[in-house]
């Protein structure tokens, strides 16, 4: 699947979004389109009607998403998409988008105390952010005045020919649904490297920098934090600050800034990093790509679950996968029969597809079926590495793999020819060793290069068998 594919999709609402004031309060109706719910797929799925708790700080929420989804910060020719994603898992609501560029994940979760009951059912679907909609809930946003939320329409039972329906065709770029599969297996090497309360997160977010040449490390210093140069223990890796800026509008509503980035180490490569805003009731949470130019869809992180071949698995888990607000992995082991091992690989599969998300302040997965799907090749490094299995170019060592080069492919090299005897694989923890310059270049910061998946493959294979 390159970053390039692309298909046209078709998003059809019954009426376009809208806030329509009534006796002094909003009534927030966003359109549906096309779902997936626990019975099934729906047209218009209705999950959700009630006031929102607190309806300035949900309305900016919602807005910040949706901002998100129209920004490019790196390649303006790269298509944006325009209607968010949102999920209902029993008591919680969440939303989603990615940047045109995808190079920033953004969801909001408004939790049980941010609605005043509980979804009326559970699913996936669209929701229409149009323009009109947009500006009537900054509006609404301004006064705070009540918010009446509702996500589908549940006077409409049937869909015939002769109803109104609104459609907008947009362009999903394949990396898009690449990329929801990517940031949950990113987050979850993620643990909590800062917290800062709302007025020092103000004031942090309005000191940092922008147009930055070269990502900055952010570290806890007293109640603040201390921007650097180079990684320390501790550090969270902070490239381009600038796409920060959807939270400013939110600061004054803010209680708690937390930092989550995975472990600095040694190399000094740039690294993810998560941003969880909490103001009021709900949380907002910004996750970035190691470098502007880098979406999340090519980083790779998914490769050694992919690798594993738990297709089987994957859909034994997928037909029983609940959804509950907190999705743990131990019960799911137990529900399904699956070892520790195969439950990971089955989750893998899944999040591939969007199937599944994780959720950094729960420290848990939560399920997902994205609405749409994009037909999709193998990752290249993957195809890559059945390839040098199936041409029996992998020679199994006590320590890990002498594995011969394999031509062309998106990783390759001018130099990636095999040396002597081979690249040489190394089995370590936390990260695999290759000779190979792709390898040298990003370090397993990347996800696995091609031989250290195929060494993996063999050494799997040669186990089962």
């Amino acid at each position: 699947m390159s970053g390039t594919e692309s298909v046209s999709a078709v998003y059809s609402y019954t009426a376009p979004s809208a806030l329509r004031r009534a006796d002094g309060s909003g009534e927030l109706a966003l359109a549906t389109s096309g779902g997936v719910t626990e019975a099934g797929p729906a047209l218009h799925p209705y999950f959700y009607s009630g006031f929102l708790s607190e309806p300035g700080p949900g309305a900016l929420g919602m807005l910040a998403v949706a901002a998100i989804a129209r920004a490019r910060y790196f390649d303006a020719s790269r298509p944006a998409f325009v209607d968010p994603v949102v999920t209902s898992n029993v008591d919680t609501l969440r939303f989603e988008s990615f940047s045109g560029c995808c190079g920033v994940h953004a969801r909001l979760d408004l939790r049980p105390d941010a609605l005043d009951g509980r979804p009326a059912a559970s699913g996936t679907t669209n929701v229409d952010f149009n323009p009109p909609m947009r500006a009537a809930l900054a509006a609404a946003a301004a006064t705070g005045s009540p918010i009446l939320l509702k996500v589908g329409d549940d006077e409409v039972t049937a869909v015939t020919e002769t109803a109104s329906v609104t459609e907008r065709r947009v362009t999903l770029p394949a990396r898009w649904v690449k990329g929801f599969g990517e940031v949950q297996a990113l987050a979850q090497a993620m643990r909590p490297v800062a917290e800062l309360t709302g007025p020092e997160a103000s004031r942090f977010l309005s000191a940092a920098p922008r147009g930055a040449r070269r990502p900055l490390w952010a570290r806890q210093a007293g109640r603040t934090l201390a921007l650097g140069a180079t990684p320390r223990p501790g550090a969270a890796c902070l490239a381009a600050p600038e796409r920060l800026a959807e939270l400013h509008p939110l600061l004054r509503f803010a209680t708690r800034l937390r930092v989550y980035a995975p472990p600095a180490d040694a190399t000094g490569l740039p690294a993810p990093s998560a941003w969880e805003l909490t103001f009021g009731t709900a949380r907002l949470t910004l996750t970035l790509s190691p470098e502007k130019h880098r979406g999340f869809s090519g980083e790779g992180a998914l490769l050694s679950g992919l690798a594993a071949d738990a297709d089987t698995d994957a859909d034994l888990l997928a037909a029983l996968l609940p959804w509950d607000a907190r999705l743990d992995p131990a019960r799911l082991c137990a529900i399904t029969g699956l070892s520790p091992e195969r439950t990971g690989a089955s989750l893998s599969r899944l999040a591939a597809s969007g199937g599944v998300g994780y959720d950094l302040g729960e420290q848990s997965f939560f399920h997902r079926e994205l609405p749409f799907t994009v037909a999709g090749k193998d990752h290249p490094r993957l195809r890559d590495a059945r390839t040098l299995v199936a041409e029996g170019k992998v020679t199994l060592t006590p320590a890990g793999a002498i594995v011969g080069g394999a031509a062309g492919g998106a990783d390759a090299d001018e130099d990636d020819a095999p040396a002597s005897g081979g690249h040489r694989v190394t089995f370590a923890s936390p990260r695999d060793f290759c000779t190979c310059p792709w390898w040298g270049r990003h370090q397993g910061t990347r996800g696995p290069c091609k031989h250290v998946l195929a060494a993996r493959m063999a050494a799997r294979a040669k186990v089962v068998a």
